[in-house]
C-alpha cells in the first residue's frame, strides 16, 4: 500500500475539482510512492496533532484544514506553520487536506450535517453549473414541516452534544427551510436569505454578519467552527478504514477545540 493508493480514494471521495479556487487541497507534503500504514485523521494539524503523528509514527495525516494553508518563503521553526511542517517531514510524514472539497462534496460535510438536522432533499447553494449529481458549496432544503426554533435548537444541540450555541434571531418562532455551510460560513449568507431559507447553521460568523442575518430575518445557529467539522473528520477515519482493512487509521484523540465556553 503506497500514498498514492489513499489519495486517489480520497480524490473520489472528495473531487479536488469542488475546491474553492483559494483553496490549497491534495497532497501536500509527501511522496505519492512511499508505503502507507498508519493513517490519522484531524480537523488540524497544531502543535499537540503533530507531537501525536510523530509519537505514533504515523505515515500519513489526513488534516481538513491544509498545512500550509498560505504560502510559507521559508522552511524553518521560526514561525508555527514551517515549524510544524518541518517537524512533520523531518519524521516522514506526509499531509492530505481534502478542506473545501471535502465540504462540497455530494456525501461532504455539509450534507452530513443537513441528514442529520433531518432536511430533505438537500439541494447545494451554490451548485456547480451543468453538475448533474447536484454537487457544490453548502447545503439548503426543507424539514419535514415546519418546527419550532426552541424544539430545532433542542435538538441541534443534543445531536452535536452541546451544551450551549449562539443563536442569531431572524424574528421567527418556526422554521421549516434550513441552510447549511460548515466552518466559516457567513459568506453563503446572501445565498441562504435568496433561496428563502429561515435559518442557516454554520460554524462561526463575524459581528457584521450577524447583524446582516438579523436585517435579512435568516435565524443563524452558530455550533463553532470546531464543532461543525471535527465529527466529519472522525467519520472520514472510519471511511479510509472500511476502504483499506490493511492499515491503521484513527482521528487524532490529542485535538480539541481551542475555544471553551467559561
Amino acid at each position: 500500500m503506497i500514498i498514492q493508493n489513499v489519495c486517489q480514494f480520497l480524490e473520489t471521495f472528495a473531487p479536488l475539482r469542488l475546491a474553492e479556487d483559494w483553496d490549497n487541497v491534495g497532497l501536500i507534503a509527501g511522496d505519492r510512492q512511499r508505503q502507507v500504514k498508519n493513517v490519522m485523521t484531524c480537523l488540524t494539524i497544531t502543535p499537540e496533532t503533530a507531537d501525536e503523528a510523530v509519537a505514533k509514527n504515523v505515515d500519513l495525516i489526513v488534516s481538513h484544514h491544509p498545512l500550509p494553508f498560505r504560502p510559507v518563503k521559508k522552511l524553518t521553526t521560526d514561525i508555527v506553520p514551517s515549524a510544524l511542517l518541518w517537524k512533520l517531514a523531518s519524521a516522514g510524514v506526509s499531509i492530505y487536506s481534502p478542506h473545501t472539497a471535502f465540504d462540497s462534496a455530494a456525501a461532504g460535510i455539509n450534507k452530513m450535517i443537513a441528514d442529520k438536522v433531518g432536511i430533505v432533499n438537500a439541494k447545494p447553494l451554490v451548485p456547480i453549473v451543468d453538475d448533474e449529481a447536484g454537487l457544490g458549496a453548502g447545503r439548503y432544503g426543507r424539514l419535514a414541516g415546519n418546527v419550532v426554533l426552541d424544539d430545532f435548537v433542542n435538538a441541534l444541540k443534543k445531536e452535536f452534544s452541546l451544551n450551549h450555541l449562539q443563536l442569531v434571531s431572524g424574528g421567527r418562532d418556526e422554521i421549516s427551510k434550513v441552510a447549511i455551510a460548515c466552518g466559516s460560513g457567513g459568506s453563503f449568507l446572501d445565498k441562504a436569505a435568496h433561496v428563502g431559507c429561515d435559518a442557516m447553521i454554520t460554524g462561526e460568523a463575524t459581528f457584521h454578519t450577524c447583524l446582516d442575518a438579523k436585517a435579512k430575518g435568516v435565524t443563524l445557529m452558530l455550533l463553532g467552527h470546531y464543532t461543525s467539522e471535527r465529527f466529519a473528520v472522525e467519520q472520514l477515519a472510519m471511511n479510509l478504514k472500511e476502504e483499506f482493512s490493511e492499515l491503521n487509521v484513527w482521528p487524532s484523540t490529542d485535538e480539541c477545540d481551542p475555544v471553551v465556553v467559561v
